[in-house]
């Protein structure tokens, strides 16, 4: 299962935060910036904020987690970020949202203004439903429902595919080659796009300089070209790099074309590739593709669930696939990438296995599978004899020739005793320092060291002025470092020392 912790910025959150996500997304110059949903369908922002990207409607940075209230009820289907960054993010229900840097209209609402807050995109969108998002590093592209193409922002390479190099501050649809066709997956560069059709056709614009596009040269596209040299090869996915392309074909090969000079074709080589070239990663098929516009590394997952990975890894240049010990691929950015961003959209199963451990906690007091029941002050509390037996030699002797469902107990309360079965569940209590000391009576009547000690560490640790000639009437018959506390607690209240005789008890 994807595991979001391994991203730095996610050490901002606490265990319980970490357990609610179920949707996240890693961008920034640096990988300082956090966007997540929870199971409760809330959408959380974190980190540096820069040009007001977490959507707050100011610039300021938090470590800590604020919710995002204007998207309050909007289910993700699809986000993307630029390098400023920027943030285009479509619904489930098709409406495109964008926010933060805006220098080159990369946010499609007619404007050059940073968005501090989201902002619907309806222009030439308003009966549209988009069902995917790219963003280069200062353009945004979208994939409608009925397989258009909708382009906008930074021009100066025709990455908008509308024919001239002016900026784009609105939606316009990418037609050309494009016009006839339906495209069904879309994916920028640093400052290209790539489109695959339902053919498997793959056509590609915007700026070429290292070979991104495929075609043989080293020029722009203004306008989408069809990249000729994988006629008879039907591709299913594309990804890009920062000025890099792979695509995956429906026979579970790799091609890869453009940058290398961090070895990210996988070739064996740093020399740039101006058309598609066969990456070998093993026999097993590929089933997945990953790369990412701000990062020169890319990465493969076969059949069989080996993940690999190639191009820049933490300063380093790997030249050929390597094989990792991850088990997808989002984790090769989260650990290997600069920065340490993720490539899409993050995706959190909820994990529904339990440990032994966590099993056992949960069978405690159930009635259900219990096989004995302890009446305690008039209650019942319901147990398993084959675990107390396993855990308590107490029970292993007393419970070895019993063929009693029903235990009644009158030597200690209900807490007490009900605190003391579910220690041999959990090895954990939750009692107060009062009912402490009646547990380290019963541990010590049954001769339970450990217990002994975890009554002794809770009983130390809340004594307080309020209570402390309570528990030390309560304490005098029990170890002396707890009484040895209570004596410290009635000294500081007082503003006297503790006579040295009461120190040195052990």
């Amino acid at each position: 299962m994807l595991d979001v912790g391994k991203w730095p910025i996610f050490s901002l959150c606490s265990e319980e935060e970490l357990q609610l996500i179920r949707q996240a997304c890693v961008f920034g110059s640096a990988g300082n910036e956090v966007l997540y949903t929870t199971v409760n369908d809330e959408i959380f922002v974190l980190g540096t904020n820069c040009c007001g990207c977490l959507g707050l409607g100011d610039v300021q940075s938090t470590i800590e987690p604020r919710r995002l209230d204007s998207l309050s009820g909007k289910k993700i289907a699809s986000l993307s970020y630029g390098s400023g960054p920027h943030i285009v993010l479509a619904t489930t229900e098709g409406e495109v949202f964008t926010w933060g840097h805006n220098a080159y209209s990369q946010l499609g609402n007619g404007t050059t203004n940073h968005g501090l807050v989201p902002c619907q995109i309806s222009t030439n969108l308003s009966n549209k439903q988009v069902i995917e998002v790219a963003c280069g590093s200062y353009h945004s592209l979208v994939l409608t429902s009925d397989g258009e193409v909708f382009a906008w922002g930074y021009n100066n390479s025709g990455q908008v595919g509308s024919g001239s190099t002016v900026n784009q501050p609105i939606p316009r649809r990418v037609t050309g080659c494009l016009q006839n066709k339906v495209v069904v997956t879309i994916a920028c560069g640093q400052m290209c796009c790539m489109a695959v059709v339902d053919t498997g056709e793959v056509y590609v614009w915007g700026y070429n300089g290292n070979g991104q596009l495929g075609l043989g040269s080293s020029g722009n596209q203004p306008t989408p070209c069809r990249v000729a040299a994988l006629q008879g090869i039907r591709v299913q996915r594309v990804a890009c790099g920062y000025a890099h392309t792979l695509v995956l074909t429906d026979e579970g090969q790799v091609y890869a074309w453009g940058a290398n000079s961090y070895g990210q074709l996988g070739t064996g080589n740093k020399s740039n590739q101006s058309y598609p070239t066969p990456v070998t990663v093993e026999k097993d098929r590929i089933i997945e593709i990953a790369a990412c516009h701000s990062t020169h590394t890319s990465a493969a997952k076969t059949q069989g669930g080996h993940v690999y990975m190639w191009g820049q890894c933490r300063g380093q240049s790997v030249i050929l696939p390597h094989l990792t010990h991850f088990s997808c691929t989002d984790d090769v950015f989260a650990c290997f990438a600069t920065p340490a961003v993720s490539w899409r959209l993050l995706s959190v199963e909820p994990d529904d296995h339990l440990t032994v451990a966590e099993s056992l906690k949960r069978e405690f007091d159930n009635p259900d599978t219990a096989d004995l029941k302890f009446l305690v002050d008039g209650k019942y509390i319901y147990a398993h004899k084959v675990l107390l037996k396993i855990r308590c030699e107490h029970f292993r002797s007393s419970l070895e020739d019993n063929e009693d469902d029903i235990v009644e107990m009158s030597e200690f309360s209900y807490p007490v005793y009900r605190a003391f079965l579910e220690y041999l569940y959990t090895d954990s209590i939750s009692l107060s320092p009062e009912e402490a000391v009646g547990l380290l009576d019963l541990a010590t009547f049954y001769r339970e060291n450990r217990l002994k000690k975890l009554c002794q560490q809770t009983i130390k640790q809340g004594i307080c002025e309020e209570n402390a000639i309570a528990l030390l009437s309560a304490a005098v018959k029990y170890e002396a470092q707890v009484r040895k506390a209570c004596f410290q607690q009635l000294a500081w209240r007082s503003g006297t020392e503790v006579p040295a005789s009461y120190l040195k008890l052990k």
